[in-house]
């Protein structure tokens, strides 16, 4: 920076002794005053150089900054440096302890638990997951006589417990049997007789779908043998009835009539229909 301002100081001297020079000699050819342009550059150019030069060697030396020596510590800082870093480490030590106790135990005791109790589901053993009660658990004892003591000194704890326990009145109470099953009845038609039989009749019914079938009975077959006949054709009786043709009406049939009580006494046939259900 001052030797920018020395060269500056320097070019302004040159340029008003040029100026001064010029004023003086002011009836100069243009040679002339090119040539005395041309001195002052170079005297210009001549005093910037060696300002340039003799510039450090002329300004005042400045003391140099002092140097920053690394002095070895002593046993006093290297202890306190330990012991400083032996406390951060024991707090992040406690920090991950209480992370692990707080977060990580929790979290991974909570998975393993459900992993557990999907298991046992998957596995129909979900009764593992119950906690159970004891027997004989939170109840008060009855009082015994000191034959009922002697014979549970007999006893296993189990059979003592399980007869002190209070059990419902569902468990006391003899619960009723269920009523069996009606037996399903086996239609069994009685075998067809021989043409030459004695009291053979001939009954053919006339189905809703247009089928006709015939069997022989023998008069002294008990009437309710067409319903059975009936049940074996495909309609149940409970749901269709046998007529007559004419006049058309239900066929009286009963347990205690034969077929000769019913009128069948010679070759019948009969038409098979609904029920009206406002008969029943």
């Amino acid at each position: 920076m001052t030797a920018s301002k020395t060269i500056v100081l320097f070019g302004i001297l040159s340029l008003s002794l040029f100026c001064s020079v010029f004023l003086k000699n002011s009836d100069m050819g243009v040679r002339a005053v090119l040539l005395l342009a041309g001195r002052g550059l170079f005297l210009l150019g001549l005093s910037s150089w060696l300002v340039s030069v003799l510039y450090p060697w002329l300004r005042p030396s400045s003391p140099s900054p002092p140097r920053n020596h690394k002095e070895v510590p002593d046993e006093d800082v290297k202890q306190k440096q330990d012991l400083a870093r032996e406390e951060q480490q024991m707090k992040h030590s406690e920090k991950a302890t209480s992370y692990q106790e707080s977060v990580l135990r929790p979290r991974n005791e909570f998975r393993l638990r459900k992993r557990v109790e999907r298991f046992y589901r998957m596995t129909g053993e979900g009764w593992k997951l119950t906690q159970g009660q004891p027997l004989g658990e939170g109840e008060s004892p009855e009082p015994h006589s000191e034959v009922k003591e002697e014979e549970e000194g007999s006893d296993t704890p189990n059979q003592q417990a399980l007869r002190r326990r209070k059990l419902p009145e569902e468990a006391t109470r003899a619960h009723p049997q269920p009523e069996r099953p009606a037996v399903k009845r086996v239609v069994v038609l009685p075998d067809e007789p021989s043409d030459d039989a004695d009291g053979v009749v001939r009954v053919a019914l006339r189905c809703p779908s247009g089928r006709i079938v015939r069997r022989k009975f023998l008069k002294s077959y008990n009437s309710l043998v067409l319903l059975d006949w009936l049940h074996k054709t495909g309609y149940h009786p409970a749901i269709y009835t046998i007529c007559t043709s004419y006049p058309r009406s239900p066929l009286d049939l009963g347990g205690d009539m034969t077929l000769a009580d019913a009128g069948i006494n010679t070759d019948t046939v009969f038409n098979v229909e609904e029920k009206d259900p406002s008969m029943t």
